[in-house]
């Protein structure tokens, strides 16, 4: 069974850093795409970033550009997000998703993913 894991999340300052990871585990990351969405309280869930496990083309987020970085660990199965420079709007509950027929090229809506993790909190505040 496809199962995806979210861990990293906590309390930082604004300006500080957070790597938030995603695990995988039912199957490889060879074939998908995974990608990074948020959700604060009282907003819709947006999407942060995405990684193309074909070609390991990246996708962000204008909010977060130049910030955040996703990267993959094929050997560890897991997906990381490195959040930089963090702000206060950043705080949200942080979700990763699996993606089972992404063929490329764009960065793929909340929708268009098969497997989700279970969340995790991440705050921003001094």
């Amino acid at each position: 069974q496809l199962q995806l894991v979210e861990s990293g999340g906590g309390l930082v300052q604004p300006g500080g850093s957070l790597r938030l990871s995603c695990a995988a585990s039912g199957f490889t990351l060879d074939y998908y795409a995974i990608g990074w969405f948020r959700q604060a309280p009282g907003e819709e869930r947006e999407g942060v970033s995405c990684i193309s496990l074909r070609d390991g083309s990246t996708y962000y987020a204008d909010s977060v550009k130049g910030r955040f970085t996703i990267s993959r660990d094929d050997a560890k199965n897991t997906v990381y997000l490195q959040m930089n420079s963090l702000k206060p709007e950043d705080t949200a509950v942080y979700y990763c998703a699996g993606n089972t027929w992404y063929t490329g090229g764009y960065f793929p809506l909340a929708y268009e993913y098969d497997y989700w993790g279970q969340g995790t909190q991440v705050t921003v505040s001094s």
